[in-house]
């Protein structure tokens, strides 16, 4: 079984455990949609894979061109998922950083920090840290299901 986590946006990541949650990879949000659909379909392949997308929503503070492109690439990324024939859960930002213990209240280094502890050899980087820990989640969540 793989576990991923998808932290959604431009400066968000994918990211991929398996079943004793070791990193069997990640890609950067800023790829290509072409390179993260591949990247998608060749993780789901040769086994089953389960993943939950972070629940986000647009701000005050974007543009509508910011908040329109941010809530296409959320659509793309569930499309991907369905297409690979990945099931998937949404969790907003509240819920999985309770259960993963880092309440970031905005400040990124938290999760850092936290998926530092969980991963202490891995070069862990704002932009994979969310995505690494909402994997943790998920598999954390899926197994507690079992």
């Amino acid at each position: 079984m793989i576990y991923l986590g998808i932290d959604p946006g431009k400066s968000g990541a994918i990211a991929a455990i398996d079943e004793i949650g070791e990193i069997v990879g990640w890609i950067k949000g800023e790829e290509t949609e072409h390179d993260i659909a591949n990247w998608l379909k060749a993780t789901a392949l040769g086994g089953t894979a389960k993943a939950v997308v972070e629940v986000v929503s647009s701000s005050p503070q974007q543009g509508v061109v910011s908040a329109f492109t941010f809530g296409r690439s959320y659509g793309f990324l569930r499309g991907c998922l369905a297409a690979a024939g990945i099931p998937f859960e949404e969790a907003r930002p509240q819920r999985w950083q309770k259960a993963m213990d880092c309440m970031t209240k905005g400040d990124k280094n938290v999760s850092k920090s936290a998926a530092q502890r969980i991963w202490p050899t891995f070069k862990i980087t704002h932009a994979n840290a969310d995505a690494l820990l909402i994997a943790e989640f998920c598999r954390r969540t899926n197994k507690e299901r079992r």
